[in-house]
């Protein structure tokens, strides 16, 4: 497998031109193909986002982001986060944050989707100090692969769950949010039960395939949907690799890919989003079509792609990272693999990383550096 980025040729001008063309999802048209990759930002105490997020998110809306997704934002179970500082998406005060966000974003002309998350079985405890209240909400009690089980949810919990996304959908729309995005990748809470290996269960919610494993899934959907205007766009973030495995298979063919899909299209999902360590790796032996290439294929559905775009190393690097050219990026938008393209550390860099892509500047854009994810700028 090609691990290396692609070649460093410089990017001319007129090949980005297709990332800046419109695209019409439900009601909402964006200006360009460019999305903000969800990136947790950890600079919401006690879950409640001040000026400094909104401004913050303004800045990237300032800076040309076609559609900027938010940093996830937790629904009302307890243990849904795992750190102090991450927001929520319930609670007056954490309501009251966003809507200025939301209201900052607007003003400096730009759209922007919350991503809802709970983080399930992931709370790393051994990595922070925090612990987490209440009981770990997941499919089969595996947070890792050293430490001991825990139980799985209950039907009650799980139920309760489903309706929190529900209640935090309804109040994302009144807030003014433009699309909504659900989490579903990278081993969180409804990761865990698609995985087969995290979700052993023997009931209605578990099973021996797939399409049996994404009911979870499937009814959080539901209920995110059912909150939602019906021509509002609902995207939903899914990947292959867990944060317990990065080289973790939810689906090993197509045909599989199909099975787990499907019924999430069937639920209401407009758009899927499709995280991969590196965008330019095939998702299946065959063909080099990557993960957002295949889901498209097997959905007809409109796909965002994203892993380590514009830059020079992937995201899981330690040392800093220079920016990269698109023209492997723009050439398989070309072809028709996947309609939007998410950019994260490049645009935690620059706020400006958009606009300089579409003008040419590109020698005025900023490299990377680990420093910057716990700086907000």
């Amino acid at each position: 497998m090609n691990t290396a980025p692609p070649p460093l040729a410089a990017t001319s001008d007129h090949r980005v031109a297709p990332l800046f063309e419109p695209i019409t999802l439900g009601r909402l048209t964006l200006p360009n193909r460019i999305v903000m990759a969800p990136m947790t930002r950890s600079h919401s105490p006690e879950g409640v986002p001040p000026p400094e997020v909104a401004a913050y998110y303004r800045r990237r809306a300032e800076g040309g982001i076609g559609l900027i997704t938010t940093e996830g934002t937790v629904i009302e179970r307890p243990a849904s986060k795992n750190d102090p500082n991450v927001p929520h998406m319930y609670g007056d005060a954490a309501l009251a944050g966003w809507a200025r966000v939301v209201d900052e974003v607007h003003a400096a002309g730009g759209l922007i989707a919350p991503q809802l998350w709970h983080v399930g079985p992931r709370l790393d405890p051994l990595d922070s100090p925090w612990e987490a209240p209440g009981p770990i909400d997941s499919a089969s009690g595996l947070r890792d692969w050293e430490l001991p089980r825990v139980a799985p949810m209950t039907d009650e919990a799980i139920a309760d769950t489903i309706a929190a996304f529900g209640r935090t959908a309804a109040d994302a729309v009144r807030l003014g949010f433009d699309a909504i995005e659900i989490h579903g990748a990278h081993g969180y809470l409804i990761d865990d039960f698609f995985w087969k290996v995290s979700n052993s269960r023997d009931d209605a919610w578990g099973g021996k395939t797939l399409r049996a494993r994404t009911r979870f899934g499937v009814e959080v959907v539901r209920a995110v949907r059912t909150a939602m205007p019906g021509d509002m766009p609902l995207t939903f973030r899914l990947s292959q690799w867990k944060g317990l495995d990065f080289d973790a298979r939810v689906a090993e063919t197509p045909a599989e890919m199909a099975d787990w899909l499907e019924p999430l299209a069937d639920a209401g999902v407009d758009v899927f989003h499709c995280s991969q360590r590196r965008f330019w790796e095939p998702a299946f032996e065959g063909s080099d079509l990557n993960l957002a290439g295949w889901a498209k294929k097997v959905t007809g559905k409109p796909t965002i792609t994203v892993g380590s775009v514009g830059l020079s190393s992937e995201f899981i690097h330690d040392g800093a990272s220079m920016p990269a050219p698109l023209d492997e990026l723009v050439r398989r938008l070309e072809r028709g693999d996947f309609d939007l393209v998410a950019v994260g550390r490049a645009v935690l860099a620059d706020p400006a990383w958009a606009d300089k892509v579409r003008r040419g500047r590109t020698e005025e854009m900023a490299s990377y550096d680990p420093e910057m994810r716990s700086i907000l700028f």
